[in-house]
Order: structure tokens, then C-alpha cells, then sequence
């Protein structure tokens, strides 16, 4: 029996708070794709231009890598269950907030402030899941994957039914959903224990002078740059309704969560860390070229397709990033996320910029470019990264592998 059916067979037994830590991490992970089939409704709602939404990701995710250097620090002094309760607080109010604006400049602001309480809340959960998980670790990730691959495929189809009525709803549904989270944590969580060793803000830019890490860190930037043009400038091109977009994210999403916790870990172990994650960067160069430069079947098969490759990546890349150097594990994981969500929130800002200077291609044509980067840092830093890929389990197989959204 493979670790993923070990993992599998104890998934369903664990205690509430564990369910409840990961029925909120659902709906965190929910918010990151939620706007994107409402993204041309609330252009149109607030008169603003393509490149203007999309700075709901840009100020998101700006907010939220700068946030991986606070969690750590937050969390190791006030515990795992109040950072937690901290974070879904944020994000019950900010959501709340964007539901209301007049302006594009104030639910660019409110999604920012929504960014921070995210960080908070979703770089605790997996150390609080796997803490109070019952069944071993392997159990306690698969469970926190499932969550991630859930949340990325229902945000969009959530996003899309509320939002056919008026495009405010899915923040007001979100901020809901998100008090209940916090309900059920504050009703079933106990206090976890704090770490030996508090964590300070410079650690985990500390970490980054492991070259195995800074490699993970600046191959995973460049990879997504691609993942966040898809999903924030790929709306605007396939100009759908909202249900027709939700439809097709709601694929890309089911595919992300399937290709994560099934079929990368079998990958793996075939394959090995670095040929998969340098296949798979490759393969998503390609994909996206064909999308920018297909016809509208073609860049909705594409964009679906490509929820296989993103969802290999982000496993085989946290998987290298917790294990590459010798920081804790939660420090490594800071520095590793401070990288890369700074692309997360370029390419949603430059694509639409770039289809201004130029045509509605040349976006895909730079995010295929970035992607092969990505490739090409996995081939040069090999041996940098050669000793913790060789000694990789499949995915699920030890305590930190797994994928996580601005954990």
C-alpha cells in the first residue's frame, strides 16, 4: 500500500478540531480564486479597466508575502489558536468591506487587508492540523491537501453563483462562511503548545542564505508568475459569464486538487523531484502558449489543462522548499513564500500592462518564458537541490510535504 491510500485509509477519523481547522481552510483557500470568473462584472460594476481589477490579486498577495515575515513571529508568541482566530477575524471584516465599495480603489484596499488575515490563518492551519490530527502526519496532510485542492475548485464556482446575482455577494458569502470558521475554532480548538523558540521577523529572510532554498524560492517565483497570469489575466480573455467562467475554474480547480495529492506523489516515486517539477514547468511553457495564441475552445481547454501542471508544481515545490536546508521547517517555508508571492502579485499588474503595450498574446508568450526560468533554475541548481530531491518520500509521506497557498 503507496502513502497516499496509508494517508487515505485515516483521513476521516480525526477529531473536530481538526475538521474544523481544515472546513476553514476550505474557505480560505476558496477566496484566492473567488473573483475570477466575477473579475469582467466588477469592471463593469465599478467602471474600471482589466488592469485595474486585477490589482485585487496584485494588492492580495503583495500584502500576503510580506505577511510570511510576521507569522512565524505572531504565531510562536501568541500560539497556533489565536493567530488562527486573529487571521479569519481579518478576514470576516475585510471581505465584508469589499462588499461594500463604491470604488475599485477601495476593494483593491479591503483585498489587501483580506490578504493579511489569509496569511495569518492559512500559514498556521497545517501546524495546528498536523498537531492535533489523529492517524499519523501522512493523515493530517492529506486532509490539509484535500482542503487546498477543494477550496481552489469551489472558490470560482462559488464566485460565479453568487456573483450572477450582483457581483458584491461572494465577498458577503465569503465573510459568512468565514465567521462560521471562526465559530467552530473558537468552539472546538483547544491552545496549542508554543514553540521552544520564538521566531523573529529576519529569520526567515535568514533562511534564504541556504542556496537550496534561495534556488526552490526564485525557480518557484518564476513559476508563478505563470500560475497567477492564468488565473487573474485568463478571465478577461475568455470573456464569459459569470457561470461559464466559474465552470471552467471550478475544472482547472478539481484538476489542481487530483494532479496534487494523487498523482504527483506517483510521479515522484517513478520519476524522481526534479524530472517531474522540470517536466511539468515545461509542459505548462507550453500549454500557456497554446492558450494565448489558440482559438476560444482551445484557450478553455488550455486553461483547464493547465490546473494539471500547477497542481504537480505546488506539490514537488513545497516538498523541496521545507526540505532543502536545514532552517525549521515553518522559517523555511516564511522565506520560501516571501519569494515567490512577490510574482503572484506582479503578473496579475504586468499582464494586463503588457497586453497594452503590445497584443492580447505577448502575456502568454512572457508567462511561457517565465515558467521555462523556472525549468532552467531546477536544471542549473541541481545539485543544490539534488540531495533533498533524492531523498524525498512521495508526497504525504513526511510531515511537512504539501502544498500551501500563502502558508
Amino acid at each position: 500500500m503507496d502513502s497516499f491510500d496509508a494517508g487515505a485509509g485515516g483521513i476521516l477519523r480525526q477529531p473536530k478540531a481538526v475538521w474544523a481547522t481544515a472546513g476553514a481552510s476550505v474557505v480560505a483557500f476558496m477566496g484566492i480564486g473567488l473573483v475570477d470568473p466575477i473579475l469582467p462584472s466588477i469592471a463593469k460594476g465599478l467602471n474600471a479597466t482589466p488592469g485595474q481589477v486585477s490589482l485585487l490579486f496584485t494588492s492580495y498577495f503583495l500584502i500576503t508575502a510580506v505577511a510570511m515575515l510576521l507569522t512565524g513571529f505572531v504565531s510562536s508568541r501568541i500560539g497556533g489558536r489565536r493567530t488562527l482566530l486573529v487571521g479569519l477575524a481579518f478576514v470576516v471584516v475585510f471581505a465584508a468591506l469589499a462588499g461594500t465599495s463604491d470604488t475599485v480603489g477601495q476593494l483593491v484596499g479591503f483585498r489587501a487587508g483580506w490578504g493579511l488575515g489569509n496569511a495569518l490563518f492559512v500559514s498556521t492551519a497545517l501546524a495546528v492540523i498536523v498537531g492535533a490530527a489523529a492517524g499519523g502526519s501522512a493523515a493530517a496532510i492529506l486532509l490539509y491537501e484535500s482542503a487546498l485542492g477543494l477550496g481552489m475548485a469551489c472558490g470560482p464556482l462559488l464566485g460565479a453563483v453568487l456573483g450572477n446575482i450582483n457581483w458584491r455577494y461572494p465577498f458577503f458569502g465569503t465573510a459568512t462562511l468565514m465567521a462560521v470558521g471562526f465559530l467552530c475554532i473558537t468552539a472546538f480548538l483547544k491552545e496549542q503548545p508554543k514553540p521552544a523558540r520564538k521566531t523573529s521577523i529576519l529569520d526567515p529572510l535568514k533562511a534564504l542564505g541556504h542556496g537550496g532554498l534561495a534556488s526552490a524560492a526564485v525557480s518557484a517565483f518564476f513559476y508563478n508568475y505563470t500560475f497567477f497570469t492564468v488565473l487573474a489575466f485568463t478571465p478577461f480573455v475568455l470573456n464569459m459569464t459569470p457561470y461559464r467562467s466559474g465552470a471552467v475554474f471550478f475544472a482547472w480547480g478539481v484538476l489542481l486538487a487530483v494532479f496534487s495529492v494523487i498523482v504527483a506523489p506517483r510521479l515522484q516515486a517513478r520519476f524522481g523531484s526534479l524530472k517531474v517539477l522540470g517536466g511539468s514547468l515545461v509542459l505548462l511553457a507550453a500549454d500557456v502558449l497554446v492558450l494565448g495564441y489558440g482559438d476560444h475552445t482551445t484557450a478553455v481547454v488550455c486553461t483547464i489543462l493547465s490546473g494539471a501542471f500547477i497542481g504537480v508544481n505546488n506539490t514537488v515545490y513545497t516538498e523541496l522548499a521545507l526540505g532543502v536546508s536545514d532552517a525549521p521547517r515553518p522559517v523555511a517555508s516564511a522565506g520560501y513564500n516571501f519569494v515567490r508571492w512577490f510574482a503572484a502579485a506582479a503578473a496579475p499588474y504586468f499582464a494586463p500592462k503588457i497586453e497594452e503595450w503590445t497584443d492580447i498574446h505577448v502575456p502568454f508568450v512572457v508567462a511561457g518564458v517565465t515558467a521555462v526560468l523556472g525549468a532552467l533554475v531546477v536544471v542549473v541548481r541541481r545539485r543544490a537541490l539534488t540531495h533533498e530531491a533524492e531523498r524525498l518520500e512521495p508526497a504525504h509521506a513526511t510531515e511537512d510535504g504539501v502544498t500551501v497557498f500563502a502558508n
